[in-house]
């Protein structure tokens, strides 16, 4: 069974300790009673919460094996952490154990050094905090959650909901998270919202990069270079690599790499094609390539993201496991610095 520990810190927000505890309590597999063991672990025996206290029966000690660690969010985010649960956090992180934050619980993990370098995101009010406090986070405040592998964060309120299944979904399936969606009255994906774009695109362009984005998910089959793509925008490639660091956090050729990985993803979730077919209308050119690329930025195989995301449940024999050592660095640490995509 999958332990999920819910570290309960002194100003936890109430809504965003309670969010996480419904949603994973009552996610069912077939063939299993409960999927998660759900634990609140406080740095305190009473945890203060607001208006009143809250007892919980684990202590710091018990997030030692946990797979997955969410930090709900503090009313007061700039508030000092003790010591103790910043450790913790690190230790946990070593481990390979799933981290995901909940509103300003980002403010903890990047206390931590755990969103050093990556894209995060928190509520929109404490964005520009969380961007001023720590300059190596990469903090989009126009999202829901961001997802990096064994590192999520998400915004406020009803955001937690889309994170938690998110998490389901990733862990369990499309099926049994649709389950949990319904439970909780919320659509797994909503509607035209960010959760989407998040889940399914790579980074966008804020400024007159986009017509070339746009073009680029169009011909991702197609043989594409830094120097293609500067001709097209009548740009030197070395322009072109600057605009695109300052419109999108990330170079061209990583950039190209997550929409690739991304347009993969969307096959595999949608289709029956081949995974050889898909390798070539994602732009991989060979099954071997798409398979060694998804598995580095995604963590799994394109086969096993297919029956985990296509629509179909885990069987009743399948066990929970922590993810596997590829789901670590986001698309923008991971990627090859080659000068031409593959």
């Amino acid at each position: 069974m999958h332990t999920v520990s819910l570290l309960a810190l002194h100003g936890v927000v109430p809504a965003d300790l309670a969010t996480p505890c419904e949603v994973f309590e009552r996610v069912q597999v077939p063939g299993q009673r409960q999927a998660y063991r759900v634990r609140v672990c406080g740095e305190a025996d009473d945890v203060k919460a607001g208006p009143f206290d809250i007892r919980v029966r684990w202590g710091l000690s018990h997030l030692a094996d946990a797979d997955t660690i969410i930090v709900p969010g503090l009313a007061n985010p700039t508030a000092p952490i003790a010591p103790a649960a910043i450790a913790t956090l690190q230790q946990a992180a070593g481990r390979g154990t799933r981290i995901a934050s909940i509103c300003t619980g980002a403010f903890v993990l990047a206390a931590a050094g755990l969103l050093d370098g990556l894209r995060a995101t928190t509520h929109w009010l404490a964005a520009a905090e969380l961007a001023r406090l720590y300059p190596k986070v990469r903090v989009d405040p126009n999202v829901l959650y961001v997802d990096n592998g064994r590192i999520l964060t998400s915004a406020g309120a009803a955001a937690a909901l889309d994170l938690c299944l998110h998490m389901v979904r990733r862990d369990c399936g499309a099926a049994v998270a649709a389950d949990a969606a319904r439970m909780s009255v919320m659509p797994l994906e909503r509607d035209g919202g960010q959760a989407q774009f998040i889940v399914h695109e790579p980074p966008g362009a804020h400024g007159n990069l986009r017509p070339l984005l746009h073009w680029l998910e169009q011909h991702l089959h197609q043989r594409l270079t830094i120097e293609s793509m500067a001709r097209r925008c009548h740009v030197s490639a070395r322009t072109l690599s600057r605009r695109f660091v300052e419109q999108t956090g990330t170079t061209p050729l990583q950039w190209l790499l997550s929409a690739r990985v991304r347009r993969a993803q969307q096959l595999l979730e949608t289709t029956q094609r081949p995974v050889e077919q898909i390798a070539g209308d994602a732009g991989f050119g060979s099954a071997s390539a798409l398979r060694v690329q998804f598995a580095r930025v995604v963590g799994i195989s394109p086969q096993t993201y297919r029956q985990r995301f296509g629509g179909r449940a885990l069987p009743p024999e399948s066990s929970f496991e922590r993810p596997g050592p590829g789901l670590g660095p986001p698309v923008s640490q991971g990627a090859p610095r080659r000068r031409e995509a593959t």
